[in-house]
């Protein structure tokens, strides 16, 4: 900023101050303020402080009120990553009244995931928490405003998830699904069922939304179901979305063992031409492929991976692979479910044999171990003999050594032909769906808190979903351009070159592991996670400043980007004047 005295033909030269912005490759100037009224001591004043020069404190004490202060950095940069990305473009071709508060309430989920009230009272102009209201020009908006552009949204999720598979999936492309669940609060809305707890709240009614997105996670669309859906039932959906909506003729959907099951594979993806699919199968038929001579444990004493053939899965491609780690983890656990089985189970062997108010009734003695078994699911590891007046269990160890003799051994099924999908790049697919749970995690818990859900009404729950959806497409975005400054590895290439197999777990680049070690960026810059990025670049504040002058109009000034601020916004490619 600067100040600058215009000449005027017949009167005194307008004193103005001026602030230069880069605009692409060109310099622009903007007035801020007009100073004519200023005492000349005043102006010099304030010129020498814009100089850097030392001016006597008494000079400028009392020229100047800051009358609000309002964090801005963090606006500034989802805001421009929206735009940036042509998100508002998506949501609505023309800047309707509506677009701007859909895109409040997914920049408000990014900044600070709240109700709908709370969004509402951050946004107004006498309650704004930040610069969001007044970058979107939104004026005064309360939480009907928002109800009324979710419910406005969500006839455009079809259209705008259109629009994302025609930017991010191609013919022949990998999909990658997986689903998870939700709990609510509340009793009304007809999606809520009591269902598969994935967040441990076994007395909360939930919903089941699954995530479709492309090879690199990237989210394309998301699908909500009533709570008590499985897993396997929620596919055909996507399949018509796919190639119906989407017009993807040829597609390779990945889903975990869970998803895509035999009768899905049968029913819904064989029948398809141009639907292949990448999965893997489940414990027992591993097992039975092991007890039938199909897969030989000798098939790992030089590798960890091979392909083999079976009659049960015919025109399949089976690829059998072996993780030392992952099997001494299932070691690890198993033991320690075991011993904590053991002790539950011995409580109840001795309530039998008490001399007071022993426990007594077979029906009774098969109750309380059936919490027991349930409650670890190694139920199938111990044989019991229950009487009505005695107990007793001990370890199956027969069936312990069969499922320990598998340990670490994981078979994929696949449909692509290994031509088109070599052997090892199966492999690299299927470990592709860890990129959905990074969403999922994202989604649920550290960033966007999708939870707990409190609207009634089946559409309002569809459309905050897609609205956390949305956030999470921009906050994709975001972590990809800003690695450099995060703990998230920024040369994942640099690790995939020293990992061993593909097999193997994967491996942060050196890059990555002297970020977590050293704590700072190759630049000497602290290493931020995405979410204490957001909350040092809310520390750049616009600031309302008043003038103690007669008529001097109050000016908006933004305070002076640190070096970490100015290095965010350089990677985000947004300036920090929207």
């Amino acid at each position: 900023m600067y100040v600058v005295a215009i000449p005027n033909r017949n009167s005194p030269p307008a004193i103005l101050l001026r602030e230069s912005y880069r605009d692409g490759a060109r310099v622009k100037n903007r007035t801020l303020a007009n100073l004519s009224d200023w005492a000349p001591a005043r102006v010099d004043a304030l010129r020498q402080v814009l100089r850097g020069q030392p001016v006597s404190a008494g000079r400028l004490d009392g020229a100047f009120t800051i009358v609000r202060s309002r964090p801005h950095g963090h606006v500034a940069a989802v805001v421009g990553t929206c735009r940036r990305i042509a998100l508002d473009g998506l949501l609505a071709p023309r800047p309707a009244r509506r677009r701007p508060l859909v895109l409040a309430m997914v920049v408000a989920r990014l900044l600070d995931p709240r109700s709908k009230l709370a969004t509402a009272r951050g946004l107004d102009p006498e309650t704004l928490t930040s610069t969001l209201g007044e970058v979107l020009g939104l004026g005064r908006a309360d939480e009907d405003d928002l109800y009324a552009a979710m419910d406005w949204l969500l006839p455009q999720q079809g259209r705008i998830e259109q629009a994302l598979a025609r930017r991010h999936l191609t013919e022949g492309s990998l999909v990658l699904y997986d689903v998870t669940s939700t709990y609510f609060e509340g009793r009304k809305c007809p999606l809520a069922k009591f269902g598969h707890p994935r967040d441990g709240k076994r007395d909360k009614l939930q919903i089941v939304f699954g995530l479709l997105t492309n090879g690199d996670g990237c989210p394309v669309a998301v699908e909500v179901f009533e709570g008590n859906t499985g897993d396997p039932k929620t596919v055909p959906a996507q399949i018509q979305k796919i190639r119906e909506r989407f017009a993807i003729a040829r597609v390779v959907l990945v889903g975990d063992r869970g998803m895509l099951t035999d009768a899905r594979l049968r029913e819904d993806l064989r029948p398809i031409e141009g639907l292949d699919w990448i999965t893997a199968l489940r414990a027992p038929a591993i097992q039975a492929l092991a007890a039938g001579g199909a897969l030989q444990l000798s098939l790992f004493d030089q590798q960890d991976l091979a392909e083999i053939t079976h009659p049960d899965y015919p025109g399949e491609r089976l690829i059998v692979c072996k993780n030392p780690l992952l099997a001494e983890e299932r070691a690890r656990k198993r033991g320690e479910l075991l011993e904590a089985t053991e002790r539950e189970l011995a409580k109840i062997a001795a309530a039998t044999q008490r001399a007071k108010r022993p426990l007594r009734g077979q029906a009774r003695i098969a109750l309380r171990v059936g919490k027991v078994l349930g409650r670890r699911k190694v139920g199938k590891h111990f044989t019991l003999e229950i009487t009505d007046t005695r107990f007793r269990a001990a370890r199956d160890e027969a069936a312990i050594a069969r499922e320990a003799a598998l340990d670490g051994i994981y078979v994929l099924r696949t449909s692509v032909a290994a031509d088109r999908l070599p052997t090892a790049e199966a492999v690299r697919s299927y470990k592709r769906l860890a990129a959905v749970e990074r969403a999922f995690r994202s989604l649920k818990t550290v960033d966007l808190k999708v939870r707990p859900i409190h609207h009634r009404t089946a559409d309002r729950v569809r459309a905050h979903v897609f609205l956390c959806m949305l956030a999470y497409y921009v906050e994709w975005h975001m972590r990809r351009a800003l690695a450099p400054m995060l703990f998230d590895d920024d040369d994942p290439a640099a690790g995939e070159a020293v990992r061993r197999s593909v097999v193997a777990p994967a491996q942060r680049s050196p890059r990555a592991k002297a970020k977590a070690l050293t704590k700072r960026t190759d630049e000497g810059a602290p290493v931020h996670s995405f979410r204490t990025l957001l909350a040092d670049l809310a520390t750049l504040t616009t600031n309302r400043v008043q003038p103690n002058a007669p008529g001097v109009p109050a000016f908006d000034i933004l305070a002076t980007p640190t070096p970490v601020q100015h290095r965010a916004f350089e990677l985000l490619g947004v300036a920090p004047r929207l």
